[in-house]
């Protein structure tokens, strides 16, 4: 049985999310490409949310909960939810950005890590693995399946690449018609529990590493959150769903088709 307020999508509303997913996906490239040292993340979300309307969507985060912007940029200790300003981005730095549109009512939401310039090993270490366990959790995904199958896929391979703090504090979620949905998709613990995986239902799942502590604070400006102790962190999203032919991942360009390949989990796109 699912949980109440779990939302069941149709064949063709996940058709809608594929195009909100697109937008959101096709952003992230872009603004990828425009990551360098001497950057602000407010020059970055301006490109994000012209792309973004430009397409025929509209951005998710602009006044979610008086969110100022269209994108969160997160960077170094910076874990998630960083509001776009004057900063300017420096050789060495990592930034998180995460990305929502909207097309026709239906969310795609998104986020990548990525480098400034050249960093050191172990930041080039955390940006892989915490890539890497979102596409394991998803690949642990199956019909039939339960919600913390993926949660369990995504602890068990960071555990064994090194010692990393997974984030418990904020978690991935369901999404469809609104952003944030049940069932929430936490990043660790046992496998087998929470809602059954069904075909309709969509989530987004979210890893945050980081190179030392779980822990977590949230800055004077009530949305950025940070470590407790400084260290760098990644944070990697992509939405999904599963179809009776394999697992469709929403806001991946090919679908997820060559990630999910290599793991050896069907592609479930249309």
């Amino acid at each position: 049985m699912l949980d109440r307020g779990v939302e069941i999508k149709t064949p063709e509303q996940i058709d809608g999310m594929r195009k909100a997913g697109l937008v959101v996906g096709r952003t992230l490239e872009l603004l990828r490409g425009h990551v360098r040292a001497g950057v602000s993340t407010a020059e970055l979300d301006g490109i994000a949310e012209d792309h973004i309307r430009s397409s025929g969507a509209t951005p998710s985060f602009l006044g979610y909960h008086g969110f100022p912007a269209s994108i969160c940029a997160s960077v170094n200790d910076e874990v998630v939810h960083g509001i776009p300003g004057e900063r300017v981005l420096a050789d060495g730095d990592v930034v998180s950005i995460d990305c929502g549109a909207i097309v026709d009512g239906w969310h795609g939401d998104a986020a990548v890590t990525v480098p400034v310039g050249a960093v050191s090993d172990d930041l080039t270490e955390l940006i892989r693995v915490t890539e890497e366990s979102m596409w394991r959790g998803i690949a642990a995904a199956h019909l039939g399946g339960r919600v913390t199958d993926i949660s369990h896929a995504i602890e068990r391979y960071v555990r064994a690449q090194g010692r990393y703090g997974i984030v418990e504090d904020y978690t991935g979620h369901g999404i469809g018609s609104q952003m944030h949905q049940p069932p929430d998709v936490p990043n660790y613990g046992r496998a087998g529990k929470g809602p059954r995986l069904v075909e309709g239902l969509a989530l987004a799942v979210e890893p945050m590493i980081t190179t030392g502590t779980k822990d977590t604070d949230v800055l004077a400006d009530d949305w950025t959150v940070v470590t407790t102790d400084g260290s760098r962190a990644a944070h990697f999203e992509h939405t999904f769903t599963i179809t009776p032919q394999g697992t469709w991942v929403l806001t991946a360009l090919d679908g997820g088709e060559a990630a999910l390949g290599a793991l050896g989990v069907p592609f479930g796109g249309r």
